[in-house]
């Protein structure tokens, strides 16, 4: 067994900061990390809003939490509210964390909808203290003992992914990464096994490495345009191809615990409070608005006035065929992409950047870890979009965009989800689907998706039983959400960024 030496990670923004932070924190110290960006490259950049993985990649690399608030202007996020995604005024949370408590063995949205079909059920966010949080506009960190309501909280971040990138290169750079500027120019591969030995960069200097990770973003520097992964197109399902996105100072509702996803005519725009701004997008398919109307409309419905000229963006849905191939590992926008709906595109850096740590290679780069590597990759991803596509099928509005939606054809895998949850609320889970079963009860009835029966093994639960254990259990969820520091008032003490920025009144 040969190990490996050095690793080349051509890229920088998000995902290259994020890998070069990892693999700082978990190679040995012999393993050489080099990182190429280039300044003169822009990144996306435009990612606020995460999911409560990244808990567990922080946690990872041993970082304090308030001090990583602070330096990238972060809120906490508790949930994705969808507003008029089932027409107009219709809103609903998805928040993050479970609902209720099973009884006996019984789930407990099974339970919920036996109340929901006897006609007494209140909202099932009444259950969920994430999402009770939210609507009061509270947040505290959650408690460690599991004995405790308040340990049911989960949380994640809005935060500027700009200065998450920052945050990190200095992490990775103090434990040793090195660091080039410059545009890459050539790739050399080996003449017999096609593997690539070196990369060029344009003032001539050239970097060689045993594995090198692609983060080079929409151009799949090495995955694509050296090494010819293939790419598969999903815009048959999920058909935007354009955002424009514009921060503006904040207003309106404040510094939210929670992202604001509103449908529009011809796609969905964004909402995200951060400390020192919110930001703002709208994310629509070319077919059915031109980037100036998207503009527009975007610029219509800020808070506030804009603090930056907006930044458009060009995205074809779907993935690599291959994520890694020879010594080539693809992470981030590289590997593919998938709209920003639910908040995946730093977890899909998280969730490669993990599995390669699982999968880490010697220098023999066996095949069997290579294809295991990808079928994992498939798998997750391809779990991700039927979730997001959910979201687009099960609507109730009126545009051509959105009928054409509603009556599109969808995976397979997606379709028989949604069939056997209509029919009487089952759900079944894969061990690598990201989005656990409440996420998935939360969309589909928000969506309308509401089941005709429950499970028959509820109806032997004694009435009083579960109108009382329903009855105690929101009541003790409202509570504990109302005993909370506001979520302003919670990021003033715990880490508020200097100096604290001045916002618009409502």
């Amino acid at each position: 067994m040969t190990a490996i030496r050095k690793v080349l990670i051509v890229g920088g923004g998000t995902a290259g900061w994020m890998t070069a932070a990892a693999l700082a924190k978990a190679l040995p110290r012999e393993v050489a990390i080099t990182l190429i960006e280039s300044e003169q490259i822009g990144t996306v950049g435009v990612g606020e809003a995460t999911i409560p993985p990244i808990n567990t990649f922080n946690q990872m690399l041993g970082l304090d939490e308030a001090a990583f608030m602070r330096a990238t202007q972060a809120s906490f996020k508790l949930a994705i509210e969808f507003v008029d995604w089932m027409g107009p005024d219709h809103r609903y949370l998805h928040p993050f964390g479970g609902f209720g408590l099973d009884i006996e063995a019984l789930k407990f949205h099974q339970i919920w909808l036996r109340a929901l079909h006897e006609g007494w059920a209140p909202p099932i966010d009444a259950f969920n203290l994430s999402a009770q949080a939210s609507h009061l506009g509270r947040f505290s960190l959650p408690s460690r003992d599991p004995g405790q309501v308040m340990s049911s909280l989960k949380y994640a971040f809005h935060f500027d992914a700009g200065l998450y990138a920052k945050h990190l290169r200095a992490y990775a750079e103090q434990r040793g990464v090195a660091r080039f500027e410059g545009k890459v120019a050539g790739v050399a591969q080996h003449g017999e096994t096609g593997f690539v030995e070196s990369v060029t960069l344009e003032d001539g200097r050239t970097l060689e490495a045993d594995l090198f990770v692609d983060c080079s973003g929409f151009r799949g520097l090495l995955i694509e345009q050296t090494l010819k992964a293939g790419y598969d197109d999903w815009s048959h399902w999920l058909p935007n191809d354009r955002a424009v996105a514009m921060p503006c100072e904040t207003g309106g509702d404040g510094l939210t615990p929670y992202t604001r996803a509103t449908a529009d005519a011809a796609g969905w725009r964004w909402r995200i409070a951060l400390q020192h701004r919110t930001g703002n997008g709208y994310v629509y398919s070319s077919a059915d608005i031109s980037d100036d109307e998207a503009l527009a409309r975007l610029r219509a419905t800020l808070d506030g006035p804009a603090l930056a000229e907006p930044n458009f963006l060009r995205f074809q849905a779907g993935r690599r065929r291959q994520a890694w191939i020879k010594n080539v590992v693809a992470i981030g926008l590289s590997s593919g992409f998938l709209e920003p709906l639910e908040s995946t595109s730093i977890h899909l850096i998280q969730a490669g950047i993990t599995k390669l740590l699982a999968l880490f290679p010697d220098k023999g780069f066996y095949p069997v870890e290579i294809a295991e590597y990808n079928r994992l990759t498939a798998q997750q991803v391809e779990l991700i979009r039927d979730f997001i596509i959910l979201h687009f099928k099960a609507n109730a509005r009126t545009e051509p965009y959105w009928v054409r939606a509603r009556e599109m054809a969808i995976p397979e895998t997606l379709q028989r989800k949604i069939d056997l949850f209509a029919a009487s609320g089952r759900l079944f889970q894969s061990d690598y689907d990201l989005f656990a079963e409440p996420s998935w009860v939360a969309v589909l009835l928000g969506q309308g998706v509401v089941p005709r029966r429950h499970d028959p093994l509820v109806d032997a639960l004694d009435d009083e039983v579960v109108r009382g254990q329903l009855s105690r259990l929101s009541a003790l969820i409202r509570r504990t959400a109302e005993s909370l520091p506001t979520h302003d008032a919670f990021i003033a003490r715990y880490c508020a960024a200097s100096p604290t920025p001045a916002r618009i009144p409502a």
